[in-house]
């Protein structure tokens, strides 16, 4: 009968270590697989760098159309800036001039 109540502590003791093996094999997985997970949250990193230079671009176009809208506003029209959207819009050249656009994207 002794040995028959060691076994069952002893099985008892092997049932909570294996809940516990359980549950770490299950949060070390995850920690390494899904949605949460570590490689995700790198490519989440590499995400953000990517975007971050993106914004940075995206600023600079900005600046440089504020800039040029600056000069067409109120009373400081830039008079080369004027002639240049004019002749682009409205085809306004003198009989012996030939105007080449060059785009600045």
């Amino acid at each position: 009968m002794k040995r028959f109540g060691r076994i069952s502590r002893y099985l008892g003791q092997a049932w909570l270590a294996g809940v516990w093996l359980f549950l770490f094999g299950y949060f070390a997985f995850h920690a390494f697989q899904g949605d949460s997970s570590i490689a995700a949250l790198k490519r989440l990193e590499v995400q953000e760098q990517e975007l971050a230079t993106q914004a940075r671009k995206v600023a600079e176009v900005r600046e440089a159309l504020e800039a040029r809208t600056h000069k067409l506003s109120g009373s400081t029209i830039d008079p080369d800036m004027l002639e240049e959207q004019v002749r682009l819009r409205l085809g306004f050249t003198h009989p012996d001039e030939v105007v080449v656009f060059i785009s600045v994207d």
